[in-house]
């Protein structure tokens, strides 16, 4: 049993001058804004989003509900889980290449050692769908207990 999530762009204009929208199907993303400017010089996200980004809060949310699985299958309850994910990209040639992405996680967990906490952390890692997808990429992870 599987299933499909949907998003669509519609991009006008050319590459670097044009503009697009993004649209998902639960609505989270209803006609978000993106385009060069928002991917490679708005750093402050008020042009809108851009596809690094959408990858960073993907992997980001997809890591931390895994961790969550592992935990809890580990016998433990975590209070809080926070990551963070970088996705890198560098121009390579005669394009960009996304070269790696750094998952950072602060953790609340209650009763688990650190080094449990990194052994499950980095089974999160290897394990959860959107790692698996992205595993031609480098992916860094730091985990810190507080």
């Amino acid at each position: 049993m599987g299933f499909t999530r949907r998003s669509t762009a519609v991009w006008h204009g050319t590459g670097s001058e044009g503009k697009g929208r993004l649209t998902s199907t639960s609505g989270v993303l209803h006609d978000t804004p993106y385009s060069a400017a928002a991917r490679f010089t708005g750093e402050d996200g008020k042009l809108g989003t851009n596809p690094e980004e959408l990858i960073a809060a993907a992997h980001a949310g997809c890591f931390t509900m895994a961790l969550s699985f592992r935990l809890a299958g580990a016998g433990f309850t975590p209070s809080e889980l926070s990551t963070t994910a970088g996705v890198s990209i560098e121009k390579q040639g005669d394009g960009w290449s996304v070269v790696g992405i750094a998952l950072e996680l602060v953790g609340q967990v209650p009763g688990i050692s650190a080094e449990q906490f990194q052994e499950i952390a980095m089974a999160a890692k290897e394990g959860c769908p959107i790692s698996r997808a992205l595993k031609a990429v480098p992916i860094s992870i730091t985990a810190r207990l507080v």
